[in-house]
């Protein structure tokens, strides 16, 4: 009966997501408040499908585990050390300014200090989930709003462990509800400690022999066992899991394995995240809200408007570096309350920091102002943004540089792949390699080579590479067929991308030549031609007549390809190169005489 259950409930929640974000999309409403929707729908205020809330999601926060597991990819040690003011400034900033205008509304209402103070700390947290998901579908993660807003939410999930800590402390239970503090804080260090030595250390080995099996669910699976071994492990010392999968993230975004992981873990993320939207949308509390509406609704709008007015107002400051015309939507992005107020509020309420009416109450307050941010900012994005590009004037707001790995993705790096990649590296050409061999890997990564595991056939990954900024895209794959899918690929989605392919034979060169792709060389011909050269010099030839014999041959060559290329029909093709030979011969009859004119001098 419970597989019965579980399987229902997976198709119900599957198919009420299926139907209610593509319909939320098209209105224009986004896919966080279809999800919302889909959640109050089949939960026990809507068609009652679906009645026990709280176990779905606790599997459903996994989600924002892996949301933070990638977001750590992104972030290498160096580039999160150069993003330390906007974290604890800004972030701590927004934090204060929005608990000190938050805590006195709560204690208005009967609350005591400790009580309070709690609040206005948990309800300051914002959603990453609803955050990162709307900076990433309109394409804001490079704007100073963007990577200002990430800087929040970053500081806001650091923020977490010190407020779990400080519960036990404001309810007057002790520490971790009696446990010895010196012991409890040493498992922290020791999680963090172990995570930090395994993620730098033992990873790569490890990844290494599972990359040699060359059996990509074993990956998928180690990679899902990695995230969620160190979210058991921080959770088990009373840290957040969110935070040691972002740590985790940190440390692996220098691997060579960064891009096949982040492909690897996406789609778990993309459908245990939609799980937790669904969940908060089942969480809402209609009866609360049906019991006491005006005051839900008045305390749902003072937290948006508060929260409001602190964004904007940081916006505003000269030291944040956030342009007017982007303030506006800074502030409504952040505006909500987070998802890890659900943990809080449930721990206070354990401890008997707050009560069930009071908890209930705050957890309606949050999931409501969940549901507000899509619809401010579609508000935003009909009422407002129009104006502010109106009034803007064009240049006045500086364009934000956006990071490359490199100007040149070489797919391959095989024995053909390696001259070319040696060649750019040695005129400090930026480059970013991709291959799916490991052996291959280690050994490139070892010169100082930015160098990726992945398979070049997929979008994904060429994505992830950075082919929408690179300027070049060099193919050099064993497997003909291969090449010609990343071709396609290419030329599809990153058009801009100039591109140079290895091609295996004539057959081949003239495939690239029909799908647009003029710059190419095939893989043996020069070898060739160069040791066709030798012979004749090793047969009596002189030097210069040898090489001027391979070059006018070389010419030839790309002259009967053109040739063989505009004909269609492989008869015909057979046909032209029959009588291609008798022409070859006869070419070279007839500068024999020129050829014994020209000086030999400097060659023999």
């Amino acid at each position: 009966m419970a597989e019965q259950n579980l399987m229902l409930h997976s198709a119900l929640y599957l198919g009420a997501a299926v139907i209610a974000v593509p319909i939320a999309k098209r209105l224009g409403l986004g896919s966080v408040l279809g999800y919302l929707l889909a959640g109050v729908a089949i939960g026990p205020w809507g068609m009652r499908l679906i009645a026990n809330v709280e176990s779905i999601m606790h599997f459903a926060e996994f989600g924002v585990v892996l949301l933070l597991f990638l977001i750590g990819l992104e972030l290498n040690p160096k580039r999160l050390w150069q993003m330390r003011r906007p974290i604890l400034g800004l972030g701590g900033s927004q934090l204060l300014l929005s608990a000190l205008l938050i805590a006195p509304i709560a204690m208005a209402l009967g609350m005591g200090l400790n009580a309070a103070l709690l609040v206005g700390l948990g309800l300051a947290l914002s959603s990453t989930a609803i955050a990162l998901q709307s900076l990433q579908e309109r394409h804001l993660m490079s704007t100073p709003a963007g990577g200002n807003a990430f800087s929040i939410l970053l500081f806001q999930d650091i923020a977490v462990i010190p407020l779990l800590m400080l519960i036990p402390l404001l309810a007057g239970s002790g520490f971790g509800g009696g446990g010895d503090p010196l012991m409890e804080s040493a498992k922290m260090v020791a999680a963090i400690g172990a995570v930090i030595v395994g993620g730098h250390y033992l990873t790569r080995p490890v990844f290494h022999y599972i990359a040699n099996t060359h059996l990509p669910e074993i990956f998928t699976a180690f990679t899902l066992l990695l995230v969620l071994g160190i979210a058991l492990l921080m959770d088990s010392v009373g840290l957040s899991m969110a935070l040691g999968s972002f740590l985790a993230g940190v440390l692996l975004a220098e691997s060579e394995y960064r891009h096949e992981l982040e492909l690897e873990i996406r789609p778990f993320k993309g459908l245990l995240l939609g799980l937790f939207f669904i969940s908060v949308g089942m969480s809402i509390n209609f009866g609360l809200f049906f019991e006491h509406p005006l005051l839900v609704l008045g305390l749902t709008m003072a937290l948006v408007a508060a929260k409001l007015l602190v964004l904007w107002l940081l916006a505003l400051s000269p030291l944040n570096a956030i342009p007017r015309s982007q303030s506006v939507q800074f502030a409504i992005l952040l505006a909500q309350g987070g998802e890890f107020a659900f943990v809080l509020f449930s721990v206070a309420a354990q401890a008997g920091l707050v009560d069930a009416q009071e908890n209930g109450l705050l957890l309606l307050v949050v999931a409501l102002s969940m549901v507000a941010t899509p619809l401010l900012l579609l508000l935003h994005d009909r009422l407002i943004a129009p104006r502010l590009v109106r009034t803007v004037a064009p240049g006045a707001e500086e364009a934000t540089p956006v990071y490359t790995e490199g100007e040149v993705i070489i797919a391959g790096f095989g024995r053909f792949g390696r001259v070319v990649g040696r060649l750019l590296h040695a005129n400090d050409i930026p480059t970013t390699i991709l291959d799916h061999d490991p052996e291959q890997i280690e050994a490139v990564r070892q010169v100082g080579y930015t160098v990726f595991y992945g398979d070049s056939t997929r979008l994904d990954t060429l994505r992830l590479a950075g082919a929408d900024k690179a300027r070049m895209l060099i193919i050099t794959l064993d497997d003909p067929e291969e090449v010609l899918q990343v071709v396609h690929l290419a030329k599809k989605h990153f058009p801009h991308l100039k591109l140079l392919a290895r091609a295996h034979d004539m057959a081949n060169a003239m495939e690239l030549m029909r799908l647009g792709v003029p710059l190419f060389q095939r893989e043996l011909f020069e070898a060739s031609l160069r040791l066709g050269e030798k012979a004749l010099i090793e047969l009596g030839y002189g030097a210069y007549r040898a090489h001027c014999r391979a070059n006018e041959f070389r010419d030839h060559d790309r002259q009967l390809m053109h040739t063989l290329y505009g004909h269609t029909g492989l008869d015909r093709r057979v046909s032209v190169t029959r009588a291609d030979s008798e022409e070859l011969g006869a070419i070279f009859a007839a500068d024999e005489r020129e050829l014994d004119r020209r000086r030999e001098e400097g060659w023999e």
